[in-house]
C-alpha cells in the first residue's frame, strides 16, 4: 500500500499507523459517497478520480461547491460534533481512495496526542 503524499508530513511512525488502518475501496462513477446531515464515521484519500463536494438548496439544484482529486481528503465532519456531514459527495469519474474508519483514527489520536 503506497503512503499518500498528504501523509508523508506526518512522522513516519504516525503515518505507518494511520496506514495501518486504511481500507483500499473503489467508487463506480455516479456513486452517492455521503449525503448532508448523515452520521460522519468515515473519511477518504482519493488516490484516482474526482469528487464532487455539494450541499442543498432549498428550491433548487444540489449546487457543487468543489471537486477534489488525486491525494486529496474527502470527509472533515468526523473530526467535529454532532459528526454530521456538513457537505455530499459523489464520485464524478470512477474513483479509487483509502477509507479510514473515524472511530479508529480518534481512538489512535487519543493514545499518542501529543505532536512530537
Amino acid at each position: 500500500m503506497n503512503t499518500p503524499t498528504m501523509l508523508r508530513a506526518l512522522p513516519t511512525e504516525h503515518r505507518q499507523r494511520l496506514m495501518r488502518l486504511a481500507r483500499e475501496v473503489f467508487f463506480p462513477q455516479g456513486t452517492r459517497i455521503v449525503d448532508e446531515g448523515a452520521r460522519a464515521d468515515r473519511f477518504w484519500i482519493i488516490r484516482t478520480g474526482s469528487i464532487e463536494l455539494d450541499t442543498h438548496v432549498p428550491g433548487r439544484r444540489t449546487a457543487v461547491i468543489e471537486t477534489l482529486g488525486h491525494n486529496e481528503l474527502v470527509g472533515w465532519s468526523w473530526l467535529f460534533p454532532p459528526n454530521v456531514w456538513h457537505l455530499g459527495a459523489t464520485a464524478t469519474t470512477p474513483v479509487r481512495a483509502y477509507e479510514f474508519d473515524a472511530t479508529a483514527v480518534r481512538f489512535l489520536c487519543q493514545d499518542d496526542p501529543a505532536p512530537r
